[in-house]
């Protein structure tokens, strides 16, 4: 059955043994549970959905729903919860996430996914290595965890690329780091989007009072409750501080443009009485002094340029140079 993806079956002493495609309907009792990963993709997923008596309509549908943000729902004693974990695929963009949605009872786990998240195969590999969680609660706890470690490089690259622009302020190019800051804003905000739902999902987990979900295991759902408040916090984090830097982006253009006009306003000042005079000299009226003087031109010259030291010094005194 090529609709399911991984298949195990943890025992009550924790060994994960993978189950053969005869034994994906074993329900076992007092020996543990089954998990049993689904390709969304597959139409045989539907057709397994359809054939399982204990998945209704509304567990099908809500499992094989398109998109659904992070929730969880107690259904007849069952839980029906949906996750989301980071985009790592080449080429992909990590605030693209990948949807899982996880129906828990008390002897299986089924989980389904449309594109495939790195945790699932973290979980899989840890499931042949080292021993497992014994409840569903336990096994739903390290997944919710795996997802999270698994956002960890994509934060902490989030973290150091604001930090560069942040060190190099004063020798980045404004307009093409406005790019990259809004671009930093907007992969931090659509992370946050599901991550903060996420984190209330989790402690929602954590609050039901059904038997595969020991008090251990409520522990755990709010440690990876914990784990997603601080990853949404160090999120919110990045949103401020890039909304800082480009602030401070914005400040030192409006210097920079400030200072240019006001280079521009004191050569304007400088050369408007200049231009007067020169002006006054140059209209073709009788009784223009110095029109018979041979140095006329020269004196003329002198008085503009004593006019001009004697502005410029005024403009020292008055800081504006």
């Amino acid at each position: 059955m090529p609709a399911i993806l991984h298949a195990y079956h943890v025992t009550k002493t924790g060994k994960a043994v993978k189950l053969d495609p005869e034994n994906y309907t074993l329900r076992p009792e007092k020996n543990g549970f089954v998990w049993l990963h689904f390709d969304r993709k597959d139409p045989a997923t539907e057709a397994f959905f359809e054939k399982d008596d204990s998945i209704d309509m509304v567990v099908s549908q809500n499992l094989c729903a398109d998109d659904s943000r992070p929730r969880t729902i107690l259904h007849d004693g069952d839980i029906l919860l949906n996750l989301r974990g980071v985009n790592l695929h080449e080429g992909s963009e990590p605030e693209d996430m990948i949807g899982i949605r996880f129906f828990v009872q008390d002897n299986r786990v089924v989980s389904i996914e449309k594109r495939t998240l790195k945790a699932t195969g973290d979980i899989a590999e840890r499931l042949q290595k080292r021993t497992t969680p014994l409840t569903p609660g336990g096994f739903i706890a390290g997944f919710a965890n795996a997802l999270v470690d698994r956002m960890a490089p994509t934060i902490t690259d989030l973290n150091e690329q604001v930090d560069e622009l942040e060190e190099r302020i004063d020798q980045i190019d404004a307009v093409k780091s406005r790019g990259n800051l809004s671009e930093l804003r907007r992969d931090a905000i659509m992370l946050r989007r599901y991550l903060a739902p996420q984190r209330d999902a989790l402690n929602t987990l954590s609050q039901q009072q059904v038997s595969y979900i020991t008090a251990d295991n409520q522990l755990s759902i709010r440690e990876a409750a914990d784990q997603a408040t601080r990853v949404t916090e160090e999120l919110e984090a990045i949103r401020e501080r890039c909304a800082i830097v480009k602030d401070q982006l914005t400040d030192m253009r409006a210097e920079e443009m400030n200072r240019n006009m006001m280079i521009l306003s004191v050569v304007a000042a400088i050369f408007l009485p200049l231009g007067l005079i020169s002006g006054m000299f140059g209209i073709n009226v009788g009784g223009m002094p110095w029109t018979e003087t041979g140095s006329g031109f020269w004196l003329v010259t002198a008085i503009v340029l004593i006019i001009a030291i004697i502005q410029l010094i005024v403009f020292k005194i008055l800081k504006w140079i």
